[in-house]
């Protein structure tokens, strides 16, 4: 037994001897907190089986060892204090000792995770079962009380085709493992946006696969706005405020540019998701969420994009509104199918005898004419040509649907009106 005890590297691992001769930097991170004893204990127990019995809790393990009257028993506890002197060498000091581990190994579970880092398991689903550092499942059997721990240090696995059976652990405290293990600890700043799009900064702090810790903390601004930015990238430009206003607006220049392409900027989906770091990116200092942006500002952000003659000419070229005879002010649908489209009254347009034009004349109003309830009756891009053709047709049927309002014969003559006939 002490050959194969004494043969075994798990010593070195345990007692924090990194197995190069000569080099006592890094020996016995345990005998220098008095722990070098217990620490080569656990190394007899881990390298002979059935040593201090068969319970999977390691420290049930070593109380039966140190009962243990037998031969055997005698012989581990015997090899365990010379190697434990042994690894007592002469203290470091000077640049060597700041290079020195001064975390206190001093928990079984500790000194366990010393010589299987990999092993190092958290809990996970039901009671029993554990996931290691490594990312592979393991189980205790759901009886045993080291099944409702949060974490473990596992010393021995049975094999399984799927998973392994821990067949020797001990508890251990995460909160400890950052300390005592800093190299084989991440730290991830992670940004994340809620059901409502509003974005939170959590530090995840990860040991292998494992998650140790997550809280939130302060988000970078300049990280949130390039969260938010990205967010639009990959949703679209719909989770913006004020979308109706906004779409209004490229509508119009969308127009102008159909006509003039380079004369106009392209603020299509494509080319302001783009651009989005030049326009966007500004409006979203010290904003958590998209609906944060005060309405209005995204449009006035793309009406910036315009030069100051742009910005005079599209009023001019591209109105937001078309005035009716009655003096009504009827938003221009420049997106609708056909150009761009006013839905009127045909009463407000008693008197026109010009057909209404976008773009200095270029460009008939498509007039979609509504009934006095406003009900369609019918689209026309020549509004004289309606008035001498299909109109006569169209006030036979409008006197009988609403007779109290006023069908003149000659409609190009007649005065616009909102209003039924007045009563007699």
């Amino acid at each position: 037994m002490l050959g194969i005890i004494g043969d075994h590297q798990l010593v070195a691992m345990v007692l924090g001897d990194d197995g190069r001769s000569g080099d006592r930097q890094a020996q016995s991170v345990a005998a220098d907190h008095g722990r070098a004893e217990r620490a080569a204990l656990v190394a007899a127990v881990l390298t002979e089986r059935g040593l201090g019995g068969a319970d999977v809790h390691l420290g049930h393990r070593l109380d039966a060892l140190a009962r243990d009257r037998s031969r055997r028993a005698e012989d581990a506890r015997t090899l365990a204090a010379r190697w434990a002197r042994s690894a007592v060498g002469p203290q470091a000091s000077g640049p060597q000792a700041r290079t020195m581990r001064t975390v206190h190994l001093d928990e079984d579970g500790l000194l366990l995770a010393a010589a299987y880092p990999g092993r190092i398991a958290k809990a996970r689903g039901r009671p029993g079962e554990f996931r290691l550092a490594g990312g592979r499942g393991v189980f205790v059997d759901p009886a045993d009380p080291l099944a409702r721990e949060p974490w473990l240090a596992v010393g021995e696995l049975g094999g399984g085709a799927a998973r392994d059976r821990v067949l020797l652990a001990a508890p251990l405290d995460p909160a400890r493992l950052s300390d005592a293990f800093p190299e084989l600890i991440t730290i991830e700043d992670r940004l994340d946006a809620d059901a409502r799009g509003r974005i939170a900064a959590r530090r995840v702090v990860r040991l292998g696969e494992l998650v140790v810790e997550e809280r939130g903390v302060p988000a970078d601004p300049t990280l949130v706005r390039r969260a938010l930015v990205e967010q639009v990238r990959r949703n679209g430009l719909g989770g913006l405020t004020g979308r109706e206003s906004l779409d209004r607006l490229r509508a119009r220049i969308a127009f102008l540019r159909n006509l003039d392409p380079d004369a106009w900027p392209d603020l299509s989906d494509a080319a302001l998701l783009a651009s989005a770091d030049v326009w966007l990116a500004p409006l979203l200092e010290g904003r958590l969420s998209l609906a944060a942006v005060v309405p209005g500002e995204v449009e006035a952000a793309l009406r910036a994009r315009l030069d100051p003659e742009q910005a005079r000419a599209l009023d001019r070229l591209a109105p937001e509104r078309f005035e009716a005879p009655t003096g009504s002010r009827l938003p221009i649908d420049y997106a609708a199918e056909g150009g761009p489209r006013v839905d009127v009254r045909v009463q407000e347009l008693f008197g026109l005898r010009e057909h209404p034009t976008v773009a200095r004349g270029r460009v008939p109003l498509t007039l979609a004419l509504l009934s006095p309830a406003h009900r369609p009756v019918q689209l026309t891009r020549d509004l004289p040509g309606f008035w001498r053709g299909s109109y006569a047709a169209v006030r036979t049927e409008m006197r009988g649907r609403y007779p109290k309002h006023p069908w003149p014969e000659d409609p190009a003559a007649a005065a616009p009106t909102t209003r039924a006939k007045p009563r007699r």
